[in-house]
């Protein structure tokens, strides 16, 4: 359940750019579409116009792009009624390829780099051959990843880090208790703070206990089998990426003064109050220094990018259907392109 859940995160942030505009170009690509809203079924793999950047913009021959639960949130129109889409739509915020043209303002990349980014829906999404990003949403590709792993970085990460450093301000010696520690954000959550110098607690089912000691969790709990509170108790951060009962759970167990971040609902301010702790929602955003200082301790090894399985992109359906299982380990990636030699 968990891993469904740990991406609705960043709902508020995508879902108003859900109206990418495909430019006109003479050059056709392949790209996975929706004409309507609906379900997997509406996804369609067919021949689109290849987009031109405009001046602000890179043009990334996309190798890899990342799948995460809001972009089947978004196919199924859940977001509709407060935003206005154009069709045709492509979908998916994660990518990793070649800079493949650059506009005229661009100074930090140039045609050949290799990027990954979390690449806003205004511009057109990333279930493509080519899609545009910008130098505020871009950064070197971690050398040590393949392209498929990199394009499993971006939106999760970026989760995670400012849930963490940004709003909760994790410092060493803390303890954070992590829910949902074998999902996308959650694994990236756990490796995050253990790089910080903080104590991590972390909870997932059964077959996912092995996953947590991997990452590095000090303390793994297996939430079918045991609650979080009986294990947890006076702990500085919460990251909560499950919401309803797993949230109202969650005020008893951080210290006073503590700090719970939600990415899924906001913290009820009179429990806040009652218990003389700190509390925030977070819609993630792009950043592309953050997203060099994830690339940075991937490439020291301090964190891992754990990919379960890979689609081609001609199969985006079965992807976002195993993604909406909400029992995905890490990450699921569509493989666009071969990786360059």
């Amino acid at each position: 359940m968990q891993a469904f859940v740990v991406v609705l995160w960043c709902v508020s942030v995508i879902a108003f750019a859900v109206t990418p505009s495909v430019q006109s170009a003479e050059t056709p690509m392949k790209a996975v579409v929706i004409h309507e809203y609906g379900g997997p079924e509406v996804l369609k793999y067919e021949d689109v116009q290849r987009p031109e950047p405009k001046e602000n913009q890179i043009l990334v021959r996309v190798i890899a792009a990342g799948v995460n639960p809001v972009d089947g949130l978004i196919r199924s129109g859940m977001f509709a009624k407060h935003e206005k889409a154009s069709f045709p739509m492509i979908l998916g915020a994660d990518i990793a390829g070649v800079v493949e043209k650059t506009g005229s303002k661009v100074t930090n990349f140039k045609a050949g780099d290799s990027v990954f980014a979390y690449a806003s829906l205004k511009s057109g999404g990333g279930y493509a051959e080519y899609a545009l990003t910008t130098e505020r949403e871009a950064a070197p590709k971690p050398k040590v990843l393949t392209y498929v792993e990199a394009a499993a970085v971006p939106v999760v990460a970026l989760t995670a880090w400012q849930a963490l450093i940004d709003i909760a301000k994790l410092s060493a010696g803390q303890t954070v208790l992590i829910h949902g520690g074998s999902g996308g954000v959650g694994t990236f959550a756990i490796q995050i703070a253990k790089a910080r110098g903080a104590r991590v607690i972390a909870t997932a089912s059964t077959a996912n206990q092995d996953l947590l000691k991997q990452l590095g969790a000090d303390v793994a709990i297996d939430y079918t089998k045991q609650k979080f509170e009986d294990v947890a108790k006076d702990v500085d951060v919460v990251l909560d990426s499950i919401g309803k009962d797993t949230l109202a759970r969650s005020y008893a167990v951080a210290k006073k003064g503590g700090f719970i971040v939600s990415l899924v609902a906001r913290p009820d301010r009179d429990e806040l109050n009652k218990r003389g702790i700190r509390g925030a929602a977070l819609s993630v955003e792009p950043n592309s220094d953050e997203l060099a200082e994830i690339g940075k301790l991937i490439d020291e090894g301090k964190i891992k990018v754990i990919v379960s399985q890979t689609f081609p992109l001609s199969e985006a359906i079965k992807a976002q259907e195993h993604v909406a299982t909400g029992h995905t380990r890490g990450k699921i990636v569509l493989k666009v392109a071969d990786e360059p030699k």
